[in-house]
């Protein structure tokens, strides 16, 4: 689990509700409005600055919405709700969304917290649009009320090691810290380097400083490190680290779950945080709708939108289609709609489909990329591998 800085908009705090605007076209006079749960990590320990990305995401696609008619004429609401990457507050707020009629939910960025989000949904009967979490078990048994927009953890995570085996490197170190989610990533790492003569170490997390780890990576032989540790400790204290020790100056850094992406990692690290490639979800050319989103995405943010920022844009526009579909606030219809959908999101034509050993409906796939921060210019990424 990532921990992230405090976050950038405290007044959004844990049983906040809020409304999104409702767009010129559309009022409070023109009928109840149909209401969407979020699920967004907006304080510590949650990664608030991803949670930062997928609010804005998700508000500015209710906007849209409504400036396109809302839901048969009736306004979209968002009722956010901070889980602070705290499982049991996200079935809290399950529970409490429940109770206030929401149509649906959508959101969620840490992959245990959506989890146990997903279970407390389905048991409700609410269907839930998953946006960023990538754990393949996000429930223990297979449900229709389920869906997932993000790739999962075993499709993303292959993508990448076909990365490391391209760029010549088979001994690899991971610096790991207990975590299911960390934990099934070195799995299926191990998984398929394997069998094509790679392997996979694990280091001890517990040493009392990364000087410790840094020992015990120059005793090995292993070519790249992977960070799947908190943000922005221990990650930034590990980068620095390994950076300036002239033993591993030929080491290659590298961190799948995405925590280069955000422009804190950048503030933090600088130059020592670049070169470190890490998983996006974004395609290597953005088409006309894209473009528009991630502009508005952009003046929303003061700063460029992340993919995390897409895919709450992508969320509700396709729970905006489904919701019109099959009559406003159906919660059975609603979760009976998955397989129908068909999309034009902000990454390409979303469609989901029942795919083997994923329990809930999944987009398979959305566009995957091994990016890293280029060293002569931070602010700019390089794509390095498509999957």
């Amino acid at each position: 689990m990532i921990t992230p800085p405090s976050p950038t908009r405290p007044e959004r705090t844990a049983g906040t509700s809020l409304g999104t605007s409702l767009g010129p076209s559309l009022g409070p006079s023109l009928g109840r409005s149909v209401r969407i749960g979020a699920l967004v990590p907006l304080t510590r320990p949650g990664w608030a600055e991803a949670g930062r990305h997928l609010l804005a995401g998700l508000e500015l696609a209710v906007r849209d919405a409504n400036e396109a008619g809302g839901i048969a004429g009736r306004p979209l609401e968002l009722l956010v709700r901070d889980t602070a990457a705290d499982p049991r507050k996200a079935e809290a707020a399950v529970d409490e969304l429940a109770g206030l009629g929401v149509a649906a939910l959508a959101g969620e960025y840490h992959s245990v917290v959506a989890r146990a989000a997903a279970a407390r949904a389905d048991a409700l009967g609410l269907p839930f649009l998953c946006s960023s979490a990538v754990l393949d078990a996000l429930t223990e048994q297979p449900t229709d009320r389920v869906a997932r927009l993000a790739p999962a953890q075993s499709h993303g995570w292959r993508v990448y090691a076909d990365f490391l085996l391209a760029a010549g490197h088979r001994h690899i170190a991971v610096a790991a810290e207990p975590s299911v989610y960390w934990a099934s990533g070195t799995r299926i790492l191990q998984g398929h380097l394997a069998p094509r003569g790679g392997t996979v170490t694990e280091l001890d997390l517990r040493a009392p400083a990364p000087a410790d780890l840094c020992e015990e990576l120059a005793g090995r032989h292993a070519t790249a490190l992977l960070i799947l540790t908190g943000h922005p400790e221990p990650a930034v204290s590990i980068v620095r680290s390994v950076r300036r020790d002239r033993r591993l100056a030929g080491i290659m850094m590298g961190a799948p779950a995405g925590q280069p992406e955000f422009a804190e990692w950048a503030a933090l690290l600088g130059r020592e945080g670049a070169a470190i490639p890490f998983l996006r979800y974004l395609p290597e050319r953005i088409g006309p709708l894209g473009a528009r989103v991630g502009a508005a995405l952009r003046a929303r943010l003061a700063e460029a939108p992340s993919f995390v920022a897409f895919e709450g844009y992508d969320t509700i526009a396709v729970l905006a289609e489904v919701l019109r579909s099959e009559g406003g606030a159906d919660r059975p219809r609603t979760a009976g709609a998955w397989a129908h959908v068909a999309v034009e999101g902000t990454r390409g034509r979303i469609r989901f489909s029942r795919t083997p050993g994923i329990s809930v409906w999944q987009w398979a796939w959305a566009p995957v990329q091994v990016v890293d921060r280029d060293p002569a210019d931070p602010d700019r990424f390089r794509i390095l591998h498509t999957g």
